[in-house]
């Protein structure tokens, strides 16, 4: 019998990057606990990383590659093996390439696994590929670029120093984010302020000294609203303005018009709040926002994220002590041109892209996953044949989701990289083995944190893969071999080269961590044309987009359809849960007991008035359809408004009928089909209409 081992690694079940200690005996998972050693999360993890031997071992756990043997979605399948798997994927690509173009090729990326990603894209890149789709538009790429064109960086709160006030804008950290979380707890304790803005009364919530329950989808108008207090106040940070701003008189003259009155009429709070809160947060010593995934829902996503960049600026707290850093990361970041080999993508080719005519912003490498349904079902610009998903379940996960499993049935080709068979793989010619994180060496370094860590292979199981080892495979049989490496150890001492250490060296440390240095704008500037942070930005502006940020009344509201009360009286907003990451994790049984199947909250008041009773099943219905979810009553919410969960379906229930996928997917009711954000192409998650009634049937 082997000796215990303990194996220090990085949780891979979301992207926060939490420290592990991975206990392994006989080549086996026996228990995974926190690490307390990790910068990141001092040894707290949350009940996703103790699960994540679960998952590994899970019976129905893909082990082997599989072909379809029947109708596509019929659920009829052929054990194959990697060599034939990868021959047919390969033959596949290149058939339809030679015969309709390299356009006729798309790729579609999910939840972010860190360095996997960046090398799936490097695989598009080098190929030639343009059509390349991920949840970026909604998830965490408005915030990068936003902080990017306004003040050169994105940024990070400085919990450490520690700041005198946090702003929470949009982050239920308890349940995303647990580390952050717990880093901010051990400030609170010491006496910070706090202010939360959620339309729910979170963990944090309840804690905070100022809480703001805005009506979901109007964080714009509340920004720019304390933006015209601070501003007309004279609150703001004159000496930073005047040094190290542009665009500042042109900014106090657009806020004129977002007086509290005006943005009190929007978000469902009184006018006096919304100046004490921007006071608050003006007046501290120091001060940091602690943005979420919240922000980027919606067609105001980017300009959401311009206007609390520019609070950070004109209060003084960019990249000072306690306010938002710009990190120093110890390495060049997964996602630069060296990892993603941006530079291999010829310009006639990325002309080529379906998104081509939205006109987004040009540094967001991606096609929207609607416009690539679109492509494919309509043939509009041209056919889409080809797809290669990974870590993708967008019949959950993506926005009006039938058009998914239409455009899916009509590929010539689909291939799925995934731990299990889910709704989308079901769909697919070729389904490959995903190796979970405990199962490869890899890099972790997550752009909220100035860390990078160790992950490390602790056991194997079967037949999986990790996604790099089956792109190394497939890119020798496209003759790409030169652009990729021949393990993933090559690659791993290609990206720490900078640090001077291989990744065996990197072993024997377990963490780099970035200088801590404050005030950089000082010697070298602000990373932007002008060298200082773009309050107005003429980029923006020479771009067609707003130069400076204006609130867009979402589509789908009662104030865009004043006669839509009568029929859907309620407003709809989601939110993540701490038991599975977007819609993985249901087969995992000490989860899904916690967590064991879909609720809507509903106020009490609310619930009365619609003779709704605790568990009760439930309909949520707006016009593009209707689904059902179990009743749990609360205060803690808006009556106007309900909070429906998000990334559900039922793995058992069998592949016959593709796991219950509409039956509660929230997704279903959201409409990509509307105008999203300019910039970015996000569509409206958030503050959707609806109504909700009493049904009989059980979830």
């Amino acid at each position: 019998m082997k000796k215990e081992q303990i194996i220090k690694s990085t949780c891979g079940m979301c992207f926060s990057g939490c420290g592990v200690l991975v206990h392994v005996k006989n080549d086996k998972v026996i228990e995974i606990k926190g690490d307390p050693d990790s910068p990141v999360s001092r040894g707290v993890i949350c009940p996703k990383g103790p699960a994540s031997a679960e998952l590994c071992y899970h019976p129905d756990r893909l082990r082997h590659p599989l072909k379809r043997a029947g109708e596509r979605g019929a659920g009829k399948w052929e054990k194959i093996s990697w060599n034939e798997a990868l021959d047919t994927v390969a033959d596949a690509l290149t058939r339809i390439r030679d015969k309709y173009g390299i356009e006729s090729i798309s790729f579609m990326q999910g939840s972010a696994k860190g360095l996997i990603d960046n090398y799936n894209e490097r695989f598009a890149n080098v190929l030639g590929a343009a059509n390349f789709s991920s949840t970026g538009h909604v998830c965490f790429l408005p915030r990068f670029f936003a902080s990017r064109i306004t003040c050169g960086s994105f940024t990070v709160p400085d919990y450490e120093h520690p700041p005198a006030c946090v702003l929470v804008w949009g982050a239920n950290l308890a349940e995303t984010r647990i580390g952050e979380h717990h880093r901010l707890a051990r400030q609170l304790k010491k006496g910070i302020k706090l202010i939360v803005i959620d339309p729910m009364r979170t963990i944090l919530a309840k804690k905070a000294g100022n809480w703001l329950q805005l009506r979901p989808g109007t964080d714009l108008a509340l920004a720019l609203g304390m933006i015209h207090v601070i501003i007309n106040d004279e609150l703001y940070d004159r000496e930073f303005v005047d040094q190290y701003t542009v665009g500042f008189k042109r900014l106090k003259s657009h806020v004129q018009k977002y007086s509290p009155e005006m943005v009190s009429e929007i978000i469902w709070i009184p006018a006096d709040v919304i100046r004490e809160t921007a006071k608050v947060y003006a007046a501290a010593e120091s001060a940091c926002i602690q943005w979420g995934n919240a922000i980027d829902h919606g067609i105001n996503s980017f300009q959401t994220a311009r206007a609390l960049t520019i609070l950070k600026a004109v209060t003084g707290n960019l990249d000072q002590p306690g306010g938002d850093l710009f990190p120093c990361y110890p390495l060049a970041g997964p996602g630069s041109i060296d990892v993603t080999m941006k530079n291999q993508m010829s310009g006639d080719k990325w002309d080529k892209r379906v998104s081509v005519n939205r006109k987004l912003i040009p540094t967001l490498r991606r096609v929207l996953p609607n416009d690539l349904t679109r492509a494919i079902i309509k043939e509009d610009p041209y056919p889409i044949r080809f797809m290669y998903v990974h870590a993708a379940n967008p019949l959950i996960s993506g926005a009006k989701p039938k058009q998914f499993t239409k455009a899916f049935h009509k590929l010539d080709f689909m291939a799925v990289a995934d731990f299990f068979m889910t709704p989308t793989a079901a769909l697919a010619d070729i389904v490959l083995p995903a190796a979970t994180y405990l199962e490869y060496d890899s890099i972790s370094a997550t752009p909220y944190y100035p860390f990078v860590q160790i992950q490390q292979k602790a056991i194997s199981i079967e037949e999986c893969r990790s996604d790099i080892e089956i792109k190394n495979e497939l890119a020798k049989r496209l003759g790409m071999q030169e652009y990729f490496n021949e393990n993933i150890e090559d690659f791993l001492d290609e990206m720490l080269k900078p640090s001077g250490l291989t990744f065996d060296d990197f072993r024997k440390k377990g963490v780099l961590v970035g200088d801590r240095v404050y005030r950089k704008f000082e010697k070298n500037g602000f990373d932007t044309p002008s060298g200082k942070v773009e309050l107005y930005s003429e980029t923006l502006e020479k771009m067609g987009y707003q130069p400076m940020p204006d609130y867009i009344e979402p589509p789908e509201t009662h104030m865009r359809e004043p006669g839509s009360m009568d029929q859907y009286p309620l407003v709809m907003t989601s939110k993540k849960s701490v038991y599975y990451l977007h819609s993985s994790g249901k087969q995992i049984k000490s989860l899904r007991e916690k967590y064991p199947e879909p609720v809507v909250m509903i106020h009490h008041d609310t619930a009365t008035n619609l003779s709704i009773e605790q568990g009760d099943p439930v309909y949520i219905e707006t016009k593009l359809g209707r689904i059902k979810q179990k009743a749990v009553l609360t205060d803690q919410i808006d009556p106007r408004v309900v909070i429906v969960d998000y990334g559900w379906w039922f793995p058992e229930q069998g592949v016959e009928k593709l796991f219950g996928w509409e039956k509660s997917n929230i997704n279903i009711l959201i409409d990509d089909d509307l105008p999203g954000s300019a910039e970015m192409g996000s569509v409206n998650f958030r503050g959707v209409i609806c109504r909700v009634y009493k049904c009989s049937e059980v979830i």
